[in-house]
């Protein structure tokens, strides 16, 4: 039987720190017996990573390619608990954090990591003229680093936060040549990692070799048989494809969700499994847009069978979701969903509409003050097959309320493109999702895209209020008021959560373990097939 945990991705934009631990569905074409020495892990992603500086991206499929690349301060274990990473020891209060590193730490070209070199990494993320879209996730604007000649990075907070010392210590450290040039870090160069870059194709793959001098890893992991030499990171869209290459050996690894799981389950396939909020919906609010009203948001929420458009999302394979944080065991447990969405009503949803001045008109297109009821639905591409049938369900149901309804499908890149740059769309599909409340903050408040990393452009004074408590109070102390906030998106509509997938990483010819919703590379072990 699978072991699960829950791992919090964005699976459209972003992905940010969780724990999954992998299980076996079974060993048949995953390889038997003794792990092996010398070999290749071939791992399918289904979307280009884009840049892979780790400080200027927060598109989960970047991020994973990133963990063979570029280390931590601290790692989680299975339980999700911090363990040493690039640091040996840490403390931290909600303002103030020290880190100080293990001794004998290289860069992928044989230079010495130093504490200077950390310090510079949460400094640039930390400067708000630099627009790190990670800056408020895992570092508060304006937060300072100092280093000693001991390796101890001192740290001072921007703001308060109640995780501090998981946050800083979730950002991916690039040594000093690639904080000097970042043109090397948008090609992989300039690591901490286990692996370096040889060869970087996009829309085709990406090619790793394992690190020699590599000696650390997760808490007191050291290196075993049966790791890969190599990575090659294959860019593969299509998942009925990348099922094929994994039942024939040709992919060692693959997530993979939608109907061709069925096959890889009846092949009883190795798989490491997370939980991933796929289900979500949020509507453009800026200046103009139809979204900005909260009674078409309540509207058009009302309007969808959200159990239905679940169970075709997922397959019928997933579950009602309880909130935007879905990492177990989850961090302040609670059901921000339940009760705060309006429930499923089309009549009432068409009156909200009339009420709020959206008239039906010849053509069944609604209108107000001459400007039609025209929706831009994005959703991803690299979500798998499910997304694009959930999609038409939408359209067909807001069809039928009267708006003119358009839906554009991206991959990775070309979603973030538009959500964090363009701004032309009303609603978004792609799922966001965070191991931390903590870390949901600057998407749904604070400056707006293109300033900011506030797609929706969502203003919610009661969770600006609850996040803001919350944030001076240390681990479980804020539980109650992160509740609070993100019930206060819930009931306004400003974030539609609805249904969870857990989804499965196959492996074939290989093993390993999730974390941060993402294969560990210090867990990957080669089979003889």
């Amino acid at each position: 039987m699978t072991k699960t945990r829950t791992a919090a991705v964005l699976l459209g934009v972003v992905a940010l720190a969780a724990t999954a631990c992998g299980g076996s569905g079974g060993s048949t074409g995953s390889g038997d017996g003794t792990p092996v020495d010398g070999k290749t892990f071939s791992f399918g992603v289904g979307s280009d990573p884009g840049s892979l500086d780790p400080h200027m991206t927060v598109l989960s499929v970047a991020i994973q390619v990133d963990r063979f690349l570029y280390d931590t301060l601290l790692n989680l274990d299975a339980d999700g608990k911090a363990v040493a990473g690039l640091a040996a020891k840490w403390e931290a209060s909600t303002t103030t954090a020290s880190f100080t590193l293990r001794p004998g730490l290289t860069c992928a070209d044989g230079s010495p990591l130093t504490a200077a070199d950390v310090a510079a990494n949460i400094n640039f993320i930390g400067d708000p003229a630099n627009k790190s879209p990670i800056a408020g996730l895992y570092i508060a604007p304006g937060t300072k680093a100092t280093a000693d000649a001991s390796g101890t990075i001192s740290v001072t907070s921007g703001k308060p936060d109640a995780f501090l010392a998981r946050n800083v210590g979730g950002v991916p450290i690039v040594c000093a040549k690639g904080l000097a040039d970042r043109k090397l870090l948008a090609k992989g160069e300039a690591g901490t990692g286990m692996f370096s870059v040889t060869e970087a194709v996009p829309n085709d793959h990406y090619t790793f070799t394992r690190r020699k001098d590599y000696t650390w890893g997760p808490g007191d992991w050291k290196a075993g048989t049966g790791l890969p030499e190599k990575v090659t990171i294959r860019v593969i869209p299509n998942t009925t494809t990348a099922t094929n290459l994994l039942l024939s050996g040709e992919l060692n690894a693959a997530a993979i969700n939608g109907p061709d799981r069925q096959r890889l389950e009846g092949r009883k396939l190795f798989h490491a499994d997370y939980t991933a909020p796929m289900g979500e919906v949020f509507y453009n609010q800026a200046t103009g847009r139809p979204g900005q009203d909260e009674a078409v948001r309540k509207a058009l929420t009302q309007a969808l069978d959200l159990p239905q458009l679940g169970k075709v999302l997922t397959a019928g394979a997933g579950k009602p979701s309880q909130g935007m944080i879905t990492n177990e065991p989850r961090v302040c447990p609670g059901n921000t969903v339940e009760g705060n969405l309006p429930a499923h009503d089309p009549a009432a949803a068409a009156a909200a509409l009339d009420a709020a001045g959206w008239k039906a008109g010849p053509d069944g297109v609604r209108a107000k003050d001459g400007k039609k009821l025209a929706l831009t639905v994005l959703y991803g591409t690299q979500l798998g097959p499910t997304m694009a049938p959930t999609a038409e369900l939408a359209q067909q149901t807001w069809k039928s309320l009267g708006a003119d309804v358009t839906l554009k499908g991206v991959d990775s890149p070309g979603l973030s493109q538009v959500l964090f740059g363009t701004g032309e769309w009303e609603v978004s599909l792609a799922p966001v999702g965070f191991s931390l409340p903590s870390q949901l903050v600057p998407f749904v408040s604070g400056p707006a895209a293109p300033d900011g990393t506030n797609f929706a452009h969502i203003s919610n004074p009661g969770y600006d209020q609850g996040a803001q408590q919350a944030a001076s109070k240390s681990g479980d102390a804020s539980c109650a008021d992160w509740t609070a906030a993100e019930s206060a998106l819930v009931k306004r509509v400003d974030a539609v959560p609805y249904f969870d997938s857990v989804v499965p990483i196959y492996g074939s010819g290989a093993k390993f373990e999730l974390s941060q919703g993402s294969v560990t590379p210090s867990s990957i072990r080669m089979y003889a097939k």
